[in-house]
């Protein structure tokens, strides 16, 4: 195990010191011991370098709010251990990960293994969420609700101490690292890249999987040039834990014979010995491109430029992108330019400044909303604060600081405003 620099992530070497590298990601929530019952047999061929994401098991609680982040510290994690190249193997957000660095560093990636992984999970609004019911509730709604997200009901049946196990991984994650991984998820997509993944992928997905279920495995497989789908009958999510022989013999086989045959710069090799391929799914029939989101109002041809650009990524985030979806295709010839005005001038201009971060910014709008009665706004922006970080404490003390300089009616009504929102917001689904 490691000492581990602030920018570095906690890691974990096993198996000969001489043998090729095999890297191992695993999930949100979880800690490299996903990864225990494979670590037997893989050693006998590689040298396994498992790691925890930030504020994961014992690892420092660095947070990181971006899948690129989290693959730029696995590197240099890796560049201080002298590594060059590797195979890499990943769970769900280590999936991710694993992408990621085929995309970033193709020279050093020899083969890749995704497991339960997606090129975009869920859409960007329930991470956010998840992110605000944390901050006001802490991890115990997540981590009660994990097992029924992560395995099948047969096996959690069957399996109570790994159930009680996973529970408990969670909830001593650290929380503000959980919440920052939920907004690297919420703004990963590589839909459009996964043309450029020029390794020899194997795609893993449980067949009983709802978090990343089997028609993002296929799209995965769809995109990669030289991908094949392992489709693993009665399992959910966290498929290495639930069927943790069908993973083992699936990752040797694949590593065995797609691993490059020449040596890196390092001179790590190949595994000489081959084994049969592993039975696999037969391939997806060809997709269509993921279409692309068209922003903005659609009317006259105009150039937007980098302002609009900057203001509707930052309207989405901070709104979400359901709302600004309503918004958009409720546009028409008589509100599309004031909708672009907006997107330009509040978001891409005002809220793009760098003098006040966004929970400054939230707070200096709540302020403005409530003095002047603006209570469809501030039902919004009282979402918006959730996500840009206010607690529902914060966004009391705000409203009671306003009820000194806008008047008691003011705060009264923003007061039954925002408790509405709230309530909605940070109560955990059942």
């Amino acid at each position: 195990m490691s000492e581990t620099p602030p920018r570095h992530l906690q890691y974990r070497c096993d198996g000969p010191e001489d043998a090729p590298v095999l890297v191992l990601g695993a999930a949100l929530g979880t800690t490299w011991h996903m990864w225990d019952r494979q670590i037997p047999e893989l050693t006998r061929h590689w040298r396994v370098i498992r790691f925890d994401l930030p504020g994961h098991g014992g690892s420092p609680a660095h947070a990181a709010s971006s899948v690129a982040e989290l693959a730029d510290r696995l590197m240099a994690t890796l560049d201080a251990l002298g590594v060059d190249r590797f195979g890499y193997a990943g769970c769900s957000i280590g999936g991710a990960i694993g992408t990621q660095l085929a995309l970033t560093r193709p020279h050093q990636v020899t083969s890749l293994a995704l497991v339960s992984t997606s090129p975009r999970y869920g859409t960007a609004d329930s991470w956010r969420q998840r992110g605000v019911v944390i901050r006001t509730n802490g991890l115990d709604p997540i981590a009660r609700t994990a097992p029924e997200h992560w395995f099948t009901q047969a096996f959690a049946g069957a399996q109570p101490a790994i159930v009680e196990w996973a529970v408990q991984m969670v909830r001593t994650t650290d929380p503000g690292c959980y919440i920052a991984s939920c907004e690297a998820l919420a703004s990963y997509d590589v839909r459009s890249s996964l043309g450029r993944v020029g390794v020899p992928t194997l795609v893993v997905v449980g067949s009983e999987d709802q978090v990343t279920p089997t028609t993002d495995a296929r799209a995965l497989v769809a995109g990669i040039p030289d991908a094949s789908l392992a489709l693993v009958p009665g399992t959910s999510h966290l498929v290495p834990v639930e069927q943790p022989s069908a993973v083992t013999e699936l990752l040797i086989r694949h590593f065995s014979t797609a691993w490059h045959d020449k040596p890196g710069p390092g001179g790590q090799a190949a595994i000489g010995a081959s084994a049969p391929k592993p039975q696999l799914a037969p391939p997806p029939p060809p997709q269509a491109p993921p279409a692309a989101i068209e922003s903005g109002f659609s009317g006259p041809e105009q150039d937007r430029g980098a302002t609009y650009e900057a203001g509707i990524k930052v309207r989405r985030e901070v709104l979400g992108d359901a709302h600004v979806d309503r918004v958009e295709a409720a546009a028409d010839d008589f509100t599309g330019e004031f909708q672009d005005f907006l997107t330009r001038y509040a978001w891409g201009e005002t809220w793009t400044r760098p003098g006040l971060d966004r929970r400054t910014r939230s707070i200096v709008t709540l302020t403005a909303l409530v003095a002047r009665g603006h209570h469809d706004e501030l039902a919004l922006h009282t979402r918006a604060a959730l996500r840009n970080g206010l607690t529902p404490m914060e966004i009391k003390e705000v409203l009671l600081h306003t009820a000194v300089y806008c008047g008691v009616p003011a705060a009264n009504s923003a007061f039954a405003v925002a408790q509405r929102v709230i309530r909605e917001e940070t109560t955990p689904e059942a």
